[in-house]
């Protein structure tokens, strides 16, 4: 299939208004959806799936230019062209970082981020490790009076708090070009790594489960720099150093980069590399995922995709607007992505799906669910060929087994591991867990004969009641809003979470209600949702609303009006909400992206598709409720 081939017989819906929906144009709407649907439809590569592209980050940027200066400056075994193309990379990295520093003196995580101390905070120690303090004096100068602003290493762990997954790695990388002292970095006990991964949960270990890595390089550093004064805690120490790089080591998928992430890549090759261990095999396969990761402008993403993502987004989004979805092509791409062999970095069993085909994925309860949402819009399209049928059940309940056992005992789903509940990002999230049960829910013919699956959905919708905050909405644990006083995103994850209970037909409960009271009340007085008009009491980057979040609001308001359900407002809301999102898309650019993604340890991204396939969603189910094909309108909400 072409990069640009059109679907040809996806099916569209002739246009018969319903009369006791909103009167929304309903001609209106459908030009808007085929835009969207058309553009969705154009981003799909050779291959007939979607990759997407994240923001480029001057976080990831810094830690790459530290690691890549740190191998140039201690690798004996680098021959001249090898030492010319990171001199390169590390010459164009440098060139990025300072063309993009904004006017507080500060970074931010991406071009649409506010600056933060973190990624400051690398800048200056990546220009400061490259060697170029001198040549950036002023504004280095200005750098260094936002960090003074922020109580610098104070500051950087007040972000933080307890979890010290990303201020311990902020602060060696610091310790490394000389800007703090080695005994501000917090040890971190790297000897940990050499038990057997089933006892991770259980020792309380400082970092998140997928920070291994940086627990055992940088543990080592800092061992190394400055190692204990117990002559016992020492020798124990030395007797791991081996036996925990061989672990780094062995958790290193192919592509070399740990997470496919450019930061954990980058901290664990510089702490190696800056204490003795340059020539290691880690920072080899490392380095080599640096090179092969950098962009053009000379900077890094995050991560290298979201491919399965962004994958799973689209498809769910045309079969929520009624799209023939088994068309695609995508299917054996999807299908080749689930994972089935235990993984060597969290040691999750066969079954789960990661964010990206590339070797650096780990299995996860938001990739998982989307593609077992997926595969069930696959095998109800019109067009799907039941000699599929055989190999798409046993890919589904190999998913979903993977997905019911790593609920954790409080009831909710945690993101990689289960049990890991007291740090950021590793507890049970909101989010997921609407994910998780939507995607049981969706293949209940096959998971209502597995074990327990009805008291795993009750304790589900038991732990999302417990964390309906008091407003009535819900809080997710991966996406956020940087205008948020707290970083938070309560409208992705009300959105989210209200899908959960639409799937459940559990829509006249009293949580409901409250939430979409709540989702409501935050409409902006242009009509959309989110961006920084409720938060924010200055102006700000971009638009006042958001394609993305406007998008979800619609998407979960939209049931609502769907089954008649009397709420105030509801109705006049829907349709302010629609008139801004279709006029977006009339006028352009409505496919711009916000920085809503939230990775690990608050750093953000942007991702190219989240608008195209956000809105696809919102305009294909609205579609849905506004026209219909020669059936009734019992089948307008389809899941």
């Amino acid at each position: 299939m072409a990069v640009y081939g059109e679907i040809t017989s996806i099916k569209r819906h002739s246009i018969t208004l319903i009369p006791h929906l909103p009167m929304f144009d309903p001609e209106r709407l459908e030009n808007a959806y085929q835009i969207c649907r058309q553009r969705l439809l154009d981003e799909r590569n050779s291959r007939g799936h979607w990759t997407g592209e994240l923001a480029t980050s001057a976080l990831a940027t810094a830690t790459a230019v530290s690691a890549l200066h740190l191998v140039l400056k201690n690798r004996s075994n680098l021959d001249s062209s090898q030492r010319e193309q990171i001199e390169s990379l590390v010459d164009g990295g440098v060139g990025y970082l300072v063309a993009h520093q904004n006017e507080d003196g500060g970074w931010g995580d991406t071009e649409k981020n506010y600056s933060n101390i973190s990624t400051t905070m690398l800048a200056v120690a990546a220009l400061t490790i490259a060697g170029r303090a001198a040549e950036f004096e002023s504004i280095i100068a200005d750098a260094n009076r936002y960090i003074d602003g922020l109580g610098r290493v104070a500051g950087l762990r007040k972000r933080y708090g307890k979890d010290k997954t990303f201020a311990v790695p902020i602060l060696a990388n610091c310790a490394i070009a000389g800007l703090v002292d080695w005994k501000d970095v917090s040890p971190l006990p790297f000897e940990a790594a050499c038990l057997p991964q089933k006892f991770y949960r259980f020792i309380r270990l400082p970092v998140v489960s997928y920070a291994i890595p940086a627990l055992v390089a940088i543990g080592q550093a800092r061992f190394i720099h400055a190692p204990p004064w117990n002559p016992i805690m020492r020798a124990i120490r030395s007797m791991s150093v081996k036996r925990s790089l061989d672990v780094l080591l062995k958790m290193q998928p192919a592509s070399g980069g740990y997470l496919e992430a450019v930061p954990l890549t980058s901290f664990v090759v510089m702490s190696l590399a800056d204490s003795g261990r340059a020539d290691h095999g880690v920072v080899t396969n490392g380095i080599k995922f640096l090179i092969e990761s950098v962009r053009e402008d000379g900077s890094w993403p995050i991560d290298t995709n979201l491919a399965t993502f962004v994958t799973t987004l689209a498809v769910n989004g045309l079969a929520g607007s009624g799209e023939d979805v088994a068309e695609l092509d995508c299917w054996d791409w999807i299908l080749s992505c689930q994972h089935t062999q235990r993984h060597p970095f969290t040691g999750a069993d066969p079954g789960g799906w990661g964010w990206t085909d590339l070797s650096g994925a780990v299995p996860d309860a938001d990739d998982t669910p989307g593609a077992l949402l997926a595969l069930n819009a696959w095998r109800c399209a019109p067009a799907f060929n039941n000699k599929d049928e055989q190999r798409i059940n046993t890919a589904a309940r190999s998913g979903l087994k993977w997905l019911l056992d790593l609920q954790n005992s409080d009831g909710g789903w945690p993101t990689f591991c289960r049990g890991w509940g007291k740090l950021p990002f590793d507890r049970s999230g909101d989010d997921l867990t609407a994910h998780a049960l939507r995607a049981i829910k969706a293949w209940d013919d096959v998971s209502a004969a597995m074990p327990n699956t009805e008291l795993s959905v009750a304790k589900g919708f038991k732990f999302l009641q417990r964390r309906q905050n008091e407003d009535g909405s819900w809080t997710p644990l991966w996406f956020g809003n940087q205008d948020h006083p707290d970083e938070e995103n309560p409208i992705y994850g009300t959105g989210k979470v209200l899908l959960a209970y639409r799937d459940y037909n559990k829509l006249e409960t009293p949580e409901v209600r409250r939430a979409w009271r709540w989702l409501i009340d935050q409409q902006n007085s242009d009509g959309g949702w989110g961006g920084g008009e409720k938060w924010r009491s200055t102006s700000s980057l971009g638009r006042e609303s958001s394609v993305e979040e406007t998008s979800l609001a619609i998407e979960a308001l939209l049931p609502a009006i769907a089954n008649e359900l009397d709420l105030e407002h509801a109705q006049s809301v829907l349709q302010k909400g629609l008139e801004w999102l279709v006029s977006a898309v009339e006028e352009g650019p409505w496919y711009e992206d916000s920085p809503i993604g939230f990775y690990f340890a608050k750093l953000w991204y942007h991702e190219r598709l989240y608008p195209v396939t956000f809105t696809v969603a919102a305009l294909g189910h609205a579609r849905q409720l506004v026209t219909h094909q020669n059936h009734p309108t019992d089948a307008i909400l389809p899941n």
